[in-house]
């Protein structure tokens, strides 16, 4: 596709286009245009390019007073105040005439395949240097759900590109060593899927904690799927076997785990969302049937096979039509990667008989320390070495402390909370979805956090009073199925 526009649909891009479009962008265009033919549904939407952003920066000398404002940084200025400071820049540069003239065209093209004025759609930020080896941009810009209207879009448009200098983006650039303007950014605009009625969630085409390929895991809750994502609740866990759906006459989910669900995410104003409670007639039965789960396992085992590898997927279900959709894909990047020549293996030599909170145990280690107890994200010299840490969820804006930690422990998420995908990333032990250790565990607490113990007495693996540990490797063996 030409480099010079600045607007295109996501069927006129794919996976080859992540310096255009970005990571997320770049993927909904390759399920668009290859994956649709097979069945595989994706919303409809469009991309504003990278360069469209580019044309923002180079209007009125904002790139080099964006850069007069980073070198504060290296001066003693406090981030927060260059942040604020780059942002107000950004809002206050009006989106160049061209650009809002294509993004609005778009959008009417967009109602007009709906049949319908105005739609609602999800305004997404896609940097370009989202899922790369080294380094994942995820989360670190701002999404908008549920907006409608050509200048509710072209607003929230603008404050994407805002989002690419929040506080955590800049921080996670300096530490991961990027130039702030060499990352651009491209804004994905997609119908909504009225999740907020139905339930969304997320799929590994593997098992993301042993790795074992011949399953998919489908994690599902109420309302929009950020609460399964970030961590907010104990979502719903189906397992399917991958060679079973192969035969249409057996069923294939092996495994079916009802979680508490407690909040649905389910849209607030501007463009936001909010938590609300859910009914006990929601905790208690399953969001999808096994009919569904099937549907999105060979909808995944469809997109593992096109990439070529482990995926990582989230997807929605509308509450208005009852219809399933992929709204997100990319690779796997724990487990594809983790190295089978080595198994580490990590034993408790004295378990005690009662353990101090129990939950889902991630990863195959153990770590000890002091507990420290947080309801929010500290900064890094005030956070112990080797401290465990205990706190309600993470999302991003953790992700600095829990590189510090030797342990995590969290009162809400599953397995494939945000919690419990960067502990895997870390290597560091984690117990997700405690449901009290935030208040059970007191700071300085010594605690041992096993991921490696088998249950005790039918209890589930945990966090106990400080023990010692034995570490022990095994050679050349392959990791097997949970």
């Amino acid at each position: 596709m030409a480099t010079t526009r600045r607007v295109a649909p996501f069927a006129e891009f794919g996976r080859q286009d992540v310096g255009l479009v970005g990571g997320k962008n770049a993927s909904l265009g390759e399920m668009t245009a290859h994956l649709a033919a097979a069945g595989v549904r994706v919303p409809p939407g469009f991309a504003v390019t990278a360069d469209a952003y580019g044309e923002l920066l180079d209007g009125h000398g904002l790139r080099a007073r964006i850069e007069e404002q980073i070198a504060r940084l290296y001066d003693g200025a406090a981030l927060d105040e260059v942040g604020a400071g780059i942002r107000s820049m950004i809002m206050a540069e009006p989106l160049p005439a061209g650009l809002r003239t294509e993004i609005v065209s778009a959008y009417e093209q967009l109602a007009r395949d709906q049949g319908r004025e105005d739609p609602e759609v999800a305004v997404r930020s896609s940097a370009t240097a989202e899922d790369l080896p080294q380094a994942s941009f995820a989360g670190q810009q701002d999404t908008y759900l549920n907006v409608r209207g050509p200048a509710e879009l072209l607003l929230s448009c603008h404050r994407c590109y805002a989002s690419l200098f929040t506080d955590r983006a800049i921080d996670y650039r300096e530490r991961m060593g990027f130039d702030h303007l060499a990352v651009a950014l491209s804004v994905g605009v997609q119908v909504m899927v009225r999740s907020d009625l139905a339930g969304a969630g997320v799929i590994f085409t593997l098992d993301p904690e042993s790795g074992f390929p011949e399953v998919v895991v489908v994690s599902a809750a109420w309302g929009l799927g950020e609460t399964v994502v970030s961590g907010q609740v104990d979502p719903d866990e189906y397992t399917v076997f991958k060679p079973s759906l192969k035969d249409p006459v057996l069923d294939p989910v092996i495994d079916i785990r009802i979680g508490a669900k407690r909040k649905k995410a389910v849209y607030g104003e501007h463009g936001r969302t909010r938590s609300v409670d859910t009914t006990g007639e929601e905790r208690s039965r399953c969001v999808l049937t096994n009919t569904e789960v099937r549907q999105l396992a060979e909808w995944s085992m469809t997109v593992e096979a096109h990439y070529g590898c482990p995926m990582d997927l989230e997807w929605a279900k509308d509450g208005l039509t009852g219809e399933l959709s992929i709204v997100q894909a990319r690779p796997e990047t724990v487990q594809s990667r983790r190295r089978t020549t080595t198994l580490r293996r990590c034993r408790l030599t004295d378990i005690p008989q009662k353990s101090l909170v129990e939950g889902i145990a991630v990863g195959e280690a153990i770590g000890s320390g002091p507990v420290v107890v947080l309801d929010s994200p500290v900064d890094l010299d005030r956070f112990p070495t080797d401290g465990v840490l205990v706190t309600g969820i993470t999302d991003p804006d953790w992700e600095p402390v829990m590189k510090q930690a030797s342990a995590i422990v969290t009162d809400h998420g599953g397995r494939t909370s945000h919690a419990a995908i960067v502990s895997r990333e870390l290597g560091v032990p984690a117990v997700v979805g405690t449901g009290q250790a935030t208040k059970v565990l007191r700071n300085g607490q010594n605690a041992t956090v096993s991921c490696a113990e088998e249950p005790v007495a039918g209890s589930t693996q945990g966090c106990w009073p400080t023990r010692s540990a034995r570490p022990i490797s095994l050679n050349s063996l392959p990791p097997g199925p949970a």
